[in-house]
């Protein structure tokens, strides 16, 4: 199954707004190039499908069905694909070779930005996943998306 990476995005500093990107550096040892969570570690990047987005807004009482993926802060946005759903599964990016680590839990940001979207994100992975890189590359939007193990 093929999918395609239909947003970037990254913050500098904690609480600061996500910056969409067109193309982005992704590394091993900086992550997203500029965004601050991207040392060394479990969680260096993290990916979220549009479709479980889309889906947990819908479950938010009252939510704008048009509410910004860049709510759920997360780096690289993907669709037509299911992410994996357990840790060492591969997922290829362009030139980018990524290691999902685990889920990427919702936490109390999310409903900071809308009320409920925490509980909604919960559900079966809603929240995406997070990432070690594998082999550093370059992405940009529209890219083929590949899982592998």
């Amino acid at each position: 199954m093929t999918g395609r990476l239909i947003a970037i995005a990254r913050r500098a500093k904690p609480r600061l707004p996500m910056e969409s990107l067109t193309a982005a550096a992704v590394t091993v040892e900086a992550g997203v190039e500029g965004d601050i969570r991207g040392r060394p570690g479990d969680r260096q990047v993290t990916v979220l499908a549009i479709e479980a987005f889309k889906a947990a807004v819908a479950d938010v009482p009252g939510a704008d069905p048009a509410t910004p993926w860049t709510t759920r802060r997360a780096n690289l946005l993907v669709e037509g694909i299911d992410l994996p759903r357990q840790p060492g599964a591969v997922l290829t990016i362009g030139t980018l070779t990524l290691e999902v680590t685990g889920e990427t839990e919702p936490c109390e940001r999310m409903d900071a930005q809308l009320p409920g979207l925490t509980a909604a994100l919960t559900p079966d992975w809603r929240g995406g996943v997070t990432c070690r890189v594998l082999a550093s590359g370059r992405v940009a939007i529209g890219d083929g998306v590949v899982v592998g193990v």
